[in-house]
């Protein structure tokens, strides 16, 4: 599959939004139950760090990175958030995705990635583990998620050129 990646803009939005709604639908991408409309998934993330991956135009796969705190001392850590079209898993381009986030996250200045994955999500832990975040922790029940509270492995990427 060619493809291209791109900066994330605010046009990307309906597509960006349309790939969160199938993570949404698969029950173990994210705890949140609805997508958020364009100025509160903003707000809520970095305005550099914001990829797409595109084919023939179409937004194929997205990925972000949201601060973790608003203190000084924390500003070069971030969560990190990659979702893939289920018409696009398997063909690569999560990983080309998530390495292109990791190059741009460390030119911003982040030393620190990190994301919370639910354990059965084995694809995207192992998306992570093969572009260098390693397991740090599990937390148990961290979210209530129809009916049933849900576990989340931590995983954590230290960059290996941003404060070293």
């Amino acid at each position: 599959m060619e493809y291209t990646l791109d900066k994330m803009t605010a046009a990307d939005w309906e597509a960006v939004r349309e790939i969160y709604l199938e993570g949404i639908d698969t029950g173990n991408a994210t705890i949140e139950i609805a997508a958020p409309d364009w100025d509160e998934w903003n707000a809520n993330h970095r305005p550099d760090c914001r990829l797409v991956a595109r084919s023939g135009g179409k937004v194929l796969a997205w990925a972000v990175l949201s601060p973790i705190s608003q203190r000084q001392a924390y500003s070069g850590v971030a969560e990190e958030s990659i979702y893939v079209a289920a018409s696009a898993r398997g063909t690569g381009i999560g990983k080309a995705l998530l390495t292109a986030l990791i190059e741009e996250s460390e030119q911003a200045g982040i030393w620190s990635l990190q994301a919370g994955i639910f354990p059965e999500n084995t694809a995207s832990i192992e998306l992570h583990k093969g572009v260098g975040f390693r397991e740090i922790g599990f937390q148990e029940g961290k979210g209530f998620l129809d009916g049933v509270w849900r576990d989340v492995v931590l995983l954590e990427r230290r960059s290996e050129v941003v404060g070293v």
